[in-house]
């Protein structure tokens, strides 16, 4: 019974649930954006920007209540790293983005990642950088401006709004930022390394 109720708090709590509830919103938003269907477009970039909202609140429920758990910690990140990676290579495959701007996003977190790993081998722990979270953010609302695609005429503007142009300016922006917080994260890193080793 107390290995059920451990297993439960570490794992079955509701921060985790919505954790793991956000996997399950992949595929409809891979599904509705692979169809040349303008409704179906914006639907798949609802349903992402919910994911998106979603990763907030888990984090947040996940503090408020004390529920940092080791799997939270493991599965967080994994959600989020699949869904937009998931995204990039199929908006990549669309034809809706340069391959190359994928490779870029994909190789910094890749770089990002293993340099966390060496530093929490090393008992380190690097904050993220305004520069990463400047990038997510900007990443975020660039994948949302190019599933919806389409052109609309959105209230208050005479012209129409290119979604697609404006999701490729944004994910531009968000590669430039991804190389520029790389950098200074590996200078942190560096830096919290030469202390660690001062100390020892």
């Amino acid at each position: 019974m107390k290995r059920y109720e451990r297993f439960r708090r570490e794992v079955l709590n509701l921060p985790n649930m919505i954790t793991i509830g956000r996997l399950f919103l992949i595929p409809p938003v891979l599904l509705w954006m692979d169809i040349a269907d303008p409704f179906l477009c914006v639907m798949s970039s609802l349903v992402f920007m919910l994911a998106a909202v979603l990763d907030i609140i888990d984090g947040w429920l996940a503090r408020r209540s004390g529920l940092v758990t080791v799997f939270g910690k493991f599965v967080d990140p994994l959600a989020d790293k699949v869904m937009v990676a998931a995204v990039l290579v199929y908006l990549a495959a669309d034809g809706r983005m340069p391959p190359w701007l994928v490779a870029i996003l994909l190789t910094r977190e890749f770089y990002i990642n293993g340099l966390r790993s060496l530093a929490s081998s090393e008992g380190m722990v690097i904050a993220a950088s305004a520069g990463g979270k400047a990038k997510t953010a900007f990443q975020m609302v660039g994948i949302c401006f190019l599933l919806v695609h389409y052109r609309y005429r959105m209230p208050g503007f005479d012209e129409m709004i290119d979604f697609h142009r404006m999701g490729l300016i944004m994910l531009s922006l968000s590669v430039i930022l991804s190389v520029l917080s790389a950098v200074e994260y590996t200078f942190h890193f560096r830096e919290a390394l030469a202390q660690h080793k001062q100390g020892d």
